[in-house]
């Protein structure tokens, strides 16, 4: 059967843009001709993507949070359900964000348009209730984790397991040396990659409490350095604010424009944001402390409706703690500190974390672009 004219994505933030990216190039090397459309980011629009709007329109977290930009999400949810149904794509994916996805899928099947979903919400983690808006809402759902397949078999939902993209992108053997070559670092200091977010409301939340441990972690440790990936140009200036406040930071940081898998790959110990560059940390097999915070309302809600103890994705593939998390008030700049510092001086448990990651990486690597790409037309040619 012939390739559909045009398909429509819409990827929610940063790691949406790139986790969609190589499926659409692989679209594009199947059929040139291919349109592609919707709101996508800079990865998605290299590879052929035609952006509507940029992934930094929806990149918002939490409850509170998400109530500021509300009537901006309603009118752009409202606006991308006319463009796309007057486009009448052979079928829709929704790149994860499900709390915006969702609903826009749920109104564009009943009108008629097929609906793929990539990366399932986090239904065995919390909010279990969604997995019947998922029912409503998609055609076939792609599983990047293995354990979720079980679940969407038992709940009769048609799902396929892809794999994760970035266990295909990132090398299973990682060269530290070369990427502090490409980063110009000292090739043999010990240095800390931060990653406090791709979003504003994340810098302004725990942004700052990253740079303070910093601080403190150069005070004692003198030698230390750090890298610091800024994920947007817009996010420079909270950074470079929060950096002013600590003179000791003045040398010995280097801030880079995006390159997070150059920064965790030549680091040896990383201080990141709950989400998915827990994941790429794991990947690239570098100890971690996992750290968030938000509004205290949003950060209620989600521990009621949760079911599991973990949030950073290395935890709950392992079923267990192996890399600490300090959440909210247990996110103190002495707290972080303190868990980087002793990772960095415990030589022992780095190496059994990497066996332990390096068992994660083969059980995601897959050929995942071209497992999606198959899945993404065979709903197309329906």
């Amino acid at each position: 059967m012939s390739a559909p004219a045009s398909l429509a994505f819409v990827a929610g933030e940063a790691s949406g843009d790139l986790l969609a990216a190589g499926v659409l190039a692989e679209l594009k090397r199947r059929d040139p001709t291919l349109a592609l459309a919707g709101v996508g980011g800079d990865r998605m629009i290299a590879a052929g993507f035609d952006a509507w709007e940029h992934v930094r329109a929806l990149s918002v977290r939490g409850y509170v949070e998400v109530i500021r930009h509300l009537p901006r999400l309603l009118r752009l949810r409202s606006d991308l359900l006319r463009r796309i149904t007057d486009l009448r794509p052979r079928v829709f994916v929704g790149i994860d964000a499900p709390d915006f996805n969702l609903g826009l899928e749920e109104r564009l099947r009943a009108r008629g348009i097929r609906v793929v979903h990539m990366v399932s919400p986090s239904v065995w983690a919390w909010r279990r209730e969604r997995i019947e808006q998922v029912r409503r809402a998609v055609d076939r759902m792609l599983l990047v984790f293995p354990f979720e397949q079980a679940l969407y078999d038992e709940a009769g939902i048609p799902a396929t397991y892809v794999g994760h993209p970035l266990a295909a992108m990132i090398p299973l053997v990682p060269d530290a040396a070369a990427a502090r070559a490409r980063l110009g670092l000292a090739p043999d200091a010990p240095i800390v990659a931060v990653l406090p977010g791709s979003r504003p409301d994340e810098i302004r939340y725990l942004g700052t409490v990253f740079v303070a441990a910093m601080a403190r972690m150069k005070s004692a440790r003198p030698a230390l350095s750090f890298v610091l990936p800024v994920a947007d140009p817009s996010l420079r200036p909270l950074i470079d604010a929060a950096l002013r406040e600590h003179p000791q930071l003045a040398s010995g940081v280097t801030l880079t424009a995006g390159r997070s898998h150059d920064c965790l790959e030549a680091c040896d110990v990383v201080l990141v944001a709950s989400g998915t560059a827990t994941l790429e940390a794991a990947l690239y097999k570098r100890p971690m402390v996992i750290s968030y915070r938000m509004p205290a309302l949003s950060a209620w809600i989600m521990r009621r409706k949760g079911y599991i103890p973990y949030v950073g994705l290395p935890n709950i593939m392992a079923n267990e703690f192996v890399v600490p998390e300090l959440l909210q008030e247990a996110a103190t700049p002495e707290a972080l500190a303190a868990a980087v510092l002793d990772l960095l001086g415990d030589t022992a448990r780095c190496t059994r974390l990497a066996e332990r990651f390096t068992e994660m990486h083969h059980a995601l690597r897959r050929d995942t672009v071209g497992l999606a790409a198959d899945a993404i037309l065979a709903e197309a040619n329906r």
